[in-house]
């Protein structure tokens, strides 16, 4: 594609082309940016300390193309439901590389992992651990597991997205009663192998201490348990939530700043509590994709209110990304067309939902905008394609990768008004009406 001097290029891609080509609303991703997280986490943690593993956070944005480039990139997969699953599976991931998240597993969930030898799974409840023990049994399969606990740590994030406290659906409390029957229950079993723990504090955080606090917590855990049962804990998975920059006002760090700051306190809790270190796993999601997405929209109606407010409504909004209407989420975004010309105005980004509260962007400093005007908003990888839905029955979009040559090649297809409806069916005492 040639790109316009005047146009917002990303990735080497001209976004106003791109739109053109692919229609919109468009969800584009660089392969090239989540390359070079990926690069960023080889460099800074796998390479830089020994006994450390990388599992991408699927949840943040999942397709059999994203499965491909991680598996490329020499990570492992975090998923936590039976179609996370199966995607990996589809996609040839490596099972060895997967581990399983969740905190209400099914039955039959459970059963496609172990059919499948996942990695590991993560234990999030005791009901849980007797489950999977029942379905080891019946494969005649030995399990690899951790057990989730919380903390009681907090991160300084959306409430919605904080999970490390002791008030969460996630994950085992720390009483060290029920903690030391969990880990008694497991050595006794002949299927299930405890290979440690796993905590995660939440999303969207910009602060290290709190991870190194819950690796106090846990650490002295693993010493109590040693001591008390002579288990030895192998494996410590301190989750990701590392933040990304989404307006002038977030301040994120670089990857090291967190990884650091772990293995510091991971090496020095060992020589306090005199166990041996274990292997250190952490699962980026948001952090490797979320930047490297945009989403592209054509501008339609533009109202404006004297002396209260423009609007200007866009071909998507909430089904496609319903971050700002849940968290109150913030983003960036430019009039991709008219890169160049002067911000005079100010603009809010109203979505096309029957919802009032279907807002993109609050007052966005823009151009003079009209109708056809394409629209390109900023670090939408993440928590978009993978939260949307088909509210008011529109389509959800497709999904574009572009690679480092700019080439670019759809990865999901545009849902059509009959994939709408492709799976209804009509009772037979209505249809005979």
């Amino acid at each position: 594609m040639e790109n316009c001097k005047d146009h917002f290029n990303f990735a080497g891609g001209d976004t106003v082309a791109l739109a053109k080509k692919y229609g919109t609303p468009l969800y584009v991703v660089a392969e090239e940016k989540i390359m070079e997280r990926c690069e960023e986490i080889r460099e800074t943690f796998l390479e830089k300390y020994i006994n450390t593993k990388a599992a991408y956070a699927s949840k943040a944005f999942l397709t059999m193309a994203m499965c491909k480039i991680i598996a490329r990139e020499g990570l492992g997969l975090d998923v936590v439901s039976g179609g996370e699953l199966y995607t990996a599976i589809k996609a040839d991931f490596p099972m060895e590389k997967v581990m399983f998240h969740g905190n209400n597993k099914s039955w039959e969930e459970l059963y496609l992992a172990v059919e499948n030898n996942v990695g590991r799974i993560i234990v999030d409840n005791l009901a849980e651990l007797q489950l999977l023990d029942e379905i080891a049994r019946q494969q005649m399969k030995t399990v690899k597991i951790l057990f989730r606990v919380t903390p009681g740590i907090e991160g300084q994030t959306h409430e919605y997205i904080v999970t490390g406290q002791k008030d969460s659906k996630f994950g085992m409390p720390l009483e060290r009663e029920k903690i030391y029957d969990a880990v008694r229950q497991t050595i006794e079993s002949q299927y299930l192998d405890l290979t440690g723990f796993h905590f995660h504090l939440g999303s969207q955080l910009f602060q290290k201490d709190i991870y190194t606090d819950a690796i106090d917590v846990v650490l002295n855990l693993i010493h109590d348990l040693k001591e008390r049962l002579g288990f030895k804990a192998i494996e410590l998975n301190v989750g990701g939530g590392f933040g990304i920059r989404y307006t002038d006002n977030d301040e994120p760090k670089p990857l090291s700043y967190f990884t650091d700051a772990i293995m510091e306190k991971v090496i020095e809790g060992c020589q306090k509590y005199s166990i041996t270190t274990p292997t250190i796993i952490i699962e980026p999601g948001r952090w490797v994709v979320g930047e490297a997405g945009i989403t592209l929209y054509t501008v339609g109606n533009v109202k404006e209110i004297p002396n209260i407010r423009t609007y200007a409504s866009v071909d998507g909004g909430l089904p496609d990304n319903p971050r700002p209407a849940l968290y109150r989420a913030r983003y960036e975004a430019v009039v991709a067309n008219k890169k160049n010309a002067p911000l005079s105005m100010k603009t809010t980004i109203a979505g096309k939902c029957c919802e009032s509260g279907d807002i993109l962007i609050w007052d966005l400093d823009t151009p003079e905008i009209e109708a056809g005007d394409i629209l390109a908003v900023l670090a939408t990888g993440a928590y978009n394609y993978s939260m949307a839905s088909n509210y008011n029955k529109l389509p959800r979009p497709a999904v574009v990768l572009i690679n480092q040559e700019g080439k670019s090649e759809v990865i999901v297809q545009r849902e059509s008004y009959e994939n709408l409806l492709e799976r209804e069916l009509i009772p037979s005492h209505l249809s005979e009406e």
